[in-house]
């Protein structure tokens, strides 16, 4: 590649594979699965030469190994029955790598995944109930990158209802607000950064309905997956430094 070109993008798709296994509704409604909805989806809009993997739960190392992980710029994490059952060995791993500067994208009920709660630090609980209702994602950030061309308000016919109080950080950004039909509100998009990487958090998508399907939401995905790619090929921690006293009057002699 030459200079200040970038190589494709490497994005990997994890979901817990259970739902689609145990329930026939959700298997007749996703039937390769909600990572292959997502994937299709990105597949979509993405650029063609764009490497879009997916994992399981099941899979060797839940399908994260370190030498996936060092080929994924990107990594969207869908959870919710199974969020014990995932590896802390595997979290940590996930861990650093976002601190070393890939994007993490987790989405729905994955903001009680131990993933999302160890980068927050916080419980991430929230109000819920899923009774079908209606839910309006209303862009309170329209210049961000993640809201390019997204429709306003995206219209969700039917949706588990996630409401305040929701807790995390303050966000640093707050990119997408939902309502209900029960008058609830949600912070649905925000993002954060971590270390070197950056975090999405995106609520709609839960496994009883075609959310996954919904062109904008696949739409919104896709502007995250561009946001939250790394700015570097290279993985690196924030490191401690130790420069000399003098050091920038140096360099800038040097320069001259």
């Amino acid at each position: 590649m030459g200079a200040g070109e970038l190589r494709p993008l490497r994005v990997t798709v994890w979901n817990e594979g259970v739902h689609e296994v145990v329930d026939a509704h959700v298997a007749e409604l996703y039937p390769t699965g909600i990572h292959g909805a997502i994937a299709e989806g990105l597949r979509e809009r993405l650029p063609g030469d764009a490497v879009i993997r997916t994992a399981i739960l099941a899979d060797d190392e839940h399908g994260l190994t370190e030498a996936v992980l060092a080929e994924t710029d990107v990594l969207l994490w869908w959870g919710h029955v199974a969020h014990d059952d995932v590896d802390d060995a595997v979290v940590a791993r996930v861990h650093r790598r976002v601190l070393e500067g890939m994007g993490l994208l987790v989405l729905h009920s994955g903001h009680f995944s131990k993933i999302f709660r160890s980068l927050m630090g916080t419980t991430c609980s929230l109000a819920w109930r899923n009774e079908a209702e209606r839910e309006l994602v209303w862009t309170v950030a329209p210049t961000h990158p993640i809201a390019e061309g997204v429709q306003m308000p995206i219209v969700i016919d039917h949706q588990e209802m996630y409401g305040e109080f929701f807790d995390i950080p303050t966000p640093d950004e707050l990119v997408f607000v939902s309502s209900f039909e029960g008058g609830e509100v949600f912070r649905s998009g925000v993002t954060f950064r971590r270390g070197n990487g950056k975090v999405f958090y995106f609520s709609p998508g839960d496994q009883d309905y075609p959310v996954y399907f919904h062109d904008q939401v696949r739409l919104v995905l896709a502007n995250a997956v561009r946001w939250a790619r790394p700015a570097q090929d290279a993985p690196r921690l924030p490191g401690v430094t130790n420069p000399e006293r003098g050091w920038f009057q140096t360099e800038k002699a040097g320069s001259i």
